[in-house]
């Protein structure tokens, strides 16, 4: 079967991905996906104006603020839509460095986050602020990407920062701690499929298919189906032992955390990320986004 390109951009190893692959669904859907690690949301954000990628999955925080606010870090807003819901964190947790067990350690330390501005900062800064840390009893540094925060972490470069994707198991396995978890906050959307709008209907249908693909993949393995390929991509691709990749695999089966078969994208969870807005980098433009933020959605993402 002849199969279209379609690069996408990720941040961490994607395993949904990987196993969509070994299920035979990308063939299915007649595409060759390229996936391409970015360092950093500015960088993915960037590589999709510049048409290095045409799809990426990202954190829907950033594309609310790439699509409505001024304050974003590229500085323009961005014709961004959201495909499809992934997952709702995936293990996303906040986690200390291996000398560190309490958040009051943290006290005049470095949080590691991707940027200040958008994502799973926010995040940070809230479940530090419910330990009883404000923003200006810890310094802030931008690390880059949720693997090279783990690294940072790890290594002692930093004293704090938000793991997830099978990277906060990485880091207890090396003495890092988790201290709490992003569904903690309340109803907390993950990962989405996101692009650029486009007047290519080729693209448009790969986009199309792929999600199709992976909403496939998700809902079989939610369903108990590709144990085996699950553990394996977990090893592989995420460096993790046979025994986490099966906490992994938990973490991906979990109502609370994980895989989000439907691909929509519900308003609890856009209502979480709005609020940690508000509480951590308020502005008026919060008004806009939530009022239009539906607007963003295409495909799956729209529940219907």
């Amino acid at each position: 079967m002849h199969t279209a390109p379609l690069r996408i951009g990720t941040f961490t190893r994607s395993l949904l991905l990987d196993v969509a692959r070994a299920a035979g669904h990308l063939e299915h859907a007649g595409i060759d996906v390229v996936e391409g690690s970015v360092p950093s949301s500015p960088a993915q954000f960037s590589a999709l104006v510049a048409g290095e990628l045409d799809i990426v999955l990202t954190s829907p925080d950033n594309v609310l603020a790439y699509r409505f606010l001024s304050g974003n870090p590229l500085g323009e807003n961005l014709p961004v839509q959201i495909i499809a819901a992934i997952d709702r964190g995936l293990g996303l947790s906040l986690c200390t460095a291996p000398p560190l067990a309490s958040v009051e350690a943290v006290r005049g330390q470095i949080v590691g986050v991707d940027v200040p501005q958008s994502g799973f900062a926010f995040v940070a800064f809230e479940l530090l602020a419910r330990a009883g840390l404000s923003s200006g009893d810890y310094a802030v540094e931008s690390l880059g990407s949720t693997p090279r925060r783990a690294e940072a972490l790890i290594a002692g470069d930093c004293s704090a920062t938000v793991l997830n994707a099978g990277n906060e198991l990485r880091g207890v396995a090396a003495g890092c701690h988790v201290v709490s978890r992003a569904c903690d906050i309340g109803p907390y959307l993950g990962t989405v499929l996101a692009a650029l709008t486009t007047t290519d209907p080729a693209i448009e249908e790969r986009r199309e298919h792929l999600a199709e693909a992976l909403l496939a993949t998700s809902r079989e393995i939610l369903d108990g189906r590709w144990e085996t390929e699950v553990i394996d991509a977990a090893t592989r691709l995420l460096g993790l032992s046979a025994a986490e990749a099966a906490d992994h695999r938990a973490c991906l089966m979990d109502p609370a955390q994980g895989l989000i078969g439907s691909g929509a994208v519900d308003a609890d969870s856009v209502s979480t990320l709005i609020e940690l807005r508000r509480r951590h980098r308020p502005t008026p433009e919060l008004d806009l986004v939530e009022a239009s933020w539906p607007s963003l959605l295409t495909g799956p993402a729209r529940g219907v």
